[in-house]
């Protein structure tokens, strides 16, 4: 089987670049979805800044609410990949299976709930009295498409996981191409605004999500989308595997949404709308940076996993010592990128030159510490994609109190615009001790081999 002869490769180094970077570029493409909504709605004549604003309200709630996607898949993609190291085909397509229904139900109850509360959760989020009118907008014709962003970014993971990188990279790029080709039409020519945005954005939700189920009930997938067979004992184990993942991202974007709640409480109505718009520009700048980091090491956990299942520790110490490269030369760019030419990227979503160098500046802060979070990501990735959560999730939370800590504390004594030395803290001093487990943990995880808990 071809899939089992490339996972088992001795090239580790080029199996692991074969994953990582279509994975990696899937990622980045991925972030067109919002960059390029929030570059249009920037630049709408007379209020693009407040709705760009509004937008960014709904930037971290989105993706909180993707982190559903993410408990599922990567909760469930590396017993696939554990399962076939191990030869047992029928083990792994019965996790699949289980899968699909468990996004299925997840993602109809997340859109329900969310679209229900969605006025409260605005407000309480950071939208002002201006800034709800475009956030609510926005948001309510989003939720119609949550079941197919769900569906799409987390089955999406069992194509990747089968060794099937380019094919999940092109279940992202249809997606990304269709919103990159709607948005001016629904925004500019049929002046629809805000809501343009977001119908464009459903459409090419709707797109990736029938390429990715396409797949994975065709012939192509080595593991397809199977039906019968439910096991809570299944669901259950993919729960506690893709619990770290989950709260990652829950917990990254609760992160950011405190953060717009503090700009608006300490920053007053009209400074606080502007801070939020920055902020917006900031996020937007990270993602360029975190989504393919997320990529690289999500991407490859297929390898650790499979290796982990087939007994073989030397081969996932070679291929973390290449995600590691991979990981700190890519942050290093985005480093020196941030730090020299910041301005070029603000200018993308608006003209106003106190907007520009207010961005640039707080670009500069907020990247300060990306080379250790390199090294933190794929600590916690690889971790997570060799089962280990009990190792992953503290090292992640650690990093999320830092945070949290110094978003609640520094606009107490400093004024709001230090807040945003809160991520550079939080990517600085955490990494460290993950840094420090790993050096400590990682010979007796890999000579031990999957827990237990890991059979289906």
């Amino acid at each position: 089987m071809r899939l089992i002869s490339d996972l088992s490769s001795d090239n580790i180094k080029g199996l692991v670049c074969s994953l990582a970077i279509p994975s990696m570029l899937s990622q980045l493409v991925s972030v067109l979805y919002s960059i390029v909504d929030r570059m249009y709605i920037g630049n709408i004549p007379g209020y693009g800044e407040t709705a760009l604003a509004g937008v960014g309200v709904c930037g971290p709630i989105v993706t909180l609410i993707s982190s559903f996607a993410f408990l599922v898949g990567i909760g469930g993609s590396p017993l696939v990949s554990i399962k076939l190291g191990e030869g047992k085909m029928r083990e792994a397509r019965a996790v699949v299976a289980n899968c699909f229904v468990y996004l299925l139900v997840l993602s109809v109850s997340v859109t329900i709930a969310a679209f229900c509360f969605r006025r409260p959760i605005l407000i309480t989020f950071g939208a002002s009295e201006a800034l709800y009118p475009y956030a609510e907008t926005y948001f309510s014709i989003y939720l119609l498409g949550t079941v197919f962003a769900l569906l799409a970014t987390g089955m999406n993971q069992f194509i990747i996981t089968q060794g099937f990188s380019k094919n999940g990279m092109l279940s992202v790029l249809i997606g990304a191409v269709t919103n990159i080709l709607l948005d001016p039409i629904f925004i500019f020519v049929l002046d629809m605004g805000v809501a343009g945005a977001a119908i464009a954005t459903v459409i090419s939700q709707i797109a990736s999500c029938a390429y990715v189920l396409w797949f994975l009930l065709s012939r192509h997938a080595v593991v397809p989308i199977s039906f019968g067979g439910y096991s809570l004992k299944i669901i259950g184990r993919v729960t506690v595997i893709g619990m770290s993942a989950f709260l990652i991202i829950l917990f990254d974007n609760i992160m950011l949404i405190s953060l717009n709640m503090m700009l608006q409480q300490y920053g007053g109505a009209g400074y606080g709308d502007m801070l939020l718009t920055c902020n917006t520009i900031v996020q937007s700048f990270m993602l360029l940076i975190t989504m393919p980091l997320g990529g690289l090491t999500m991407g490859t956990q297929t390898v650790l996993g499979y290796n982990l299942g087939a007994r073989r520790p030397d081969k996932i110490l070679k291929a973390q010592r290449t995600i590691f490269l991979l990981a700190i030369g890519f942050c290093a760019v985005m480093l020196l990128i941030a730090q020299c030419i910041p301005q070029l990227f603000a200018r993308i979503f608006t003209q106003n030159p106190e907007y520009i160098a207010m961005t640039a500046r707080l670009i500069r802060i907020y990247t300060l510490g990306l080379l250790p979070l390199a090294l933190q990501y794929e600590i916690v990735d690889g971790y997570t994609g060799m089962g280990m959560v009990k190792i992953a999730l503290p090292l992640s939370i650690f990093r999320k109190a830092v945070f949290f800590a110094c978003v609640f504390i520094l606009p107490v004594f400093l004024p709001i615009e230090n807040i945003f030395w809160c991520e550079a803290i939080s990517d600085i001093f955490p990494p460290l001790i993950s840094i420090v487990v790993y050096l400590l943990t990682i010979k007796r995880v890999i000579r031990h081999g999957p827990e237990p808990g890991h059979a289906a």
